[in-house]
């Protein structure tokens, strides 16, 4: 077994937060999804790893691009992946964005203001969507804007769900620095058993932040011509509502606020039936508008 393989987690599609190619998805864009899926978790899987040093992760995820690239060593991941890109004709660009995330979580710990959030999601998790989308074919002009929204709004709810275990175990911080300081709050707070009141005002703020960002995500369904992608948005997004309207309430140092099994199931059907049932009404809707006319 490669030291890349070794330092996997465990950790599969089916244990995320969000839906990952989930049965809304068509089957020729599973693999290609999964295969993804598969290298960002390993990549992942070397940022967190409790024991690496610095040096070694960076090393390990150099490694893991030069692979890629085909420049390097066979990998197993990386080789799976570059065979789709190579099938479906597609860049490495969205891969190697999401490198560069994992990079910055070995050097960078802490985040200065919102907009420093931001541009780490732009490359931590915009790039996940942008990928799913260009498998589909879909319009980048159309979707991309949404896409990017929805994907920083699902980043910093995990960040807000695991903000305490982030500091606990790799001394990691995504809350901002400016939002602490202007409610008083210090990140040492993350190692309570609950939120003082001054984090906890940091973590509604950012949760009332993430509410925006899914405002401008909420048109996304509609811009994708693929139904049963839109579907698998749809879910994500009613998901995303739902806990984030959580986080405005809970305190994730002392409460679960992952979504259940049987609410995690019930969400993603009425998002994903939601979407469905717009788009069967959507030409009878049309010709009543031009009854109307």
């Amino acid at each position: 077994m490669s030291d890349i393989a070794a330092a996997a987690s465990g950790k599969g599609h089916g244990d995320e937060n969000f839906p990952v190619a989930s049965v809304f998805i068509a089957p020729r864009h599973r693999a290609p999804i999964l295969a993804f899926y598969d290298f960002v978790r390993a990549a992942d899987d070397i940022s967190d790893h409790a024991t690496l040093s610095a040096d070694e992760k960076l090393a390990m995820l150099d490694r893991m691009e030069a692979a890629l690239l085909g420049s390097g060593e066979p990998i197993a991941v990386a080789l799976r992946l570059r065979d789709i890109l190579a099938e479906r004709a597609l860049e490495p660009r969205h891969a190697q964005d999401l490198l560069a995330a994992f990079r910055r979580d070995v050097t960078q710990t802490r985040y200065r203001d919102f907009d420093d959030l931001l541009d780490y999601c732009r490359y931590s998790a915009m790039p996940v969507g942008r990928y799913v989308l260009d498998v589909h074919g879909e319009d980048r002009a159309a979707t991309y804007g949404a896409n990017d929204a929805l994907c920083a709004a699902l980043q910093i709810i995990n960040h807000l769900q695991d903000c305490a275990k982030d500091f606990r175990t790799l001394d990691r911080v995504y809350l901002p620095q400016d939002a602490l300081a202007a409610h008083g709050a210090s990140v040492e707070m993350l190692a309570a058993p609950a939120a003082s009141p001054q984090l906890a005002a940091v973590l509604r703020e950012l949760a009332a932040r993430t509410s925006e960002l899914l405002e401008r995500s909420a048109s996304f369904a509609e811009r994708i011509a693929d139904i049963r992608l839109a579907m698998e948005v749809g879910a994500i997004q009613r998901l995303a509502e739902t806990l984030t309207r959580r986080l405005l309430v809970a305190d994730p140092l002392s409460e679960k606020v992952h979504a259940g099994k049987g609410q995690y199931i019930a969400t993603a059907l009425a998002g994903a039936g939601g979407v469905l049932l717009r788009r069967l009404l959507r030409p009878r809707s049309r010709a009543l508008a031009g009854e109307s006319a």
